[in-house]
């Protein structure tokens, strides 16, 4: 019997979010009408951005804190940026667009890409994670509850924000927590 979203810990969350956003970028390469494919599109685009917002705001920080690769975490904040550049514009964006259905098959391809780096079984970040001994349904716990303010937040057209791309805040990004205004001294 299948775990519900509810039982699950944190890293079976995120991989049964993988899993979801890879049956729907299939669901768009089968699509022919450009309705399904502009449908499609904004549905794995809203469940990257929810899925981003879960793993920035709480999943990767608990990894940083518990030492999980440096260099890994700082390439899955990127690959997350590289993916929101993409999201906005696919979501400003027709399916009739040029270069439409090319944005949509980069972006899966990035984000295939992504989680073969976070579900790598002996050195990807979910493994180390556990290796670290995280609680991981604590933060499951915390992911479920962001989950739907970040569902809220997103359907009703806040864009992805990347944070280490195009003048993004990078330190925000890698800390735990936001940097109090005080904390940023003025040059």
């Amino acid at each position: 019997m299948a775990q519900t979203y509810e039982e699950m810990d944190a890293i079976a969350m995120l991989k049964a979010d993988h899993r979801k956003v890879e049956d729907i970028f299939a669901q768009f390469e089968k699509a022919t009408s450009t309705s399904k494919k502009q449908s499609l599109a904004l549905q794995a685009c809203l469940e990257l951005k929810v899925h981003t917002a879960l793993e920035e705001e709480i999943f990767y920080p608990a990894c940083r804190a518990a030492g999980v690769e440096e260099d890994l975490m700082d390439e899955s904040y990127v690959e997350h940026d590289s993916a929101k550049l993409l999201i906005n514009e696919i979501e400003a964006a027709s399916a009739e667009d040029d270069f439409y259905d090319a944005k949509v098959k980069v972006l899966s391809e990035a984000i295939e890409h992504h989680v073969e780096e976070e579900e790598k079984r002996a050195e990807g970040m979910f493994a180390q994670a556990r290796a670290a001994g995280l609680d991981m349904d604590r933060l499951a716990d915390d992911m479920r509850a962001r989950k739907m303010t970040a569902m809220e937040e997103f359907q009703a057209g806040k864009p992805a924000e990347p944070r280490t791309l195009q003048g993004g805040d990078e330190e925000s990004a890698m800390s735990e927590e936001p940097l109090a205004p005080e904390a940023n001294p003025v040059a």
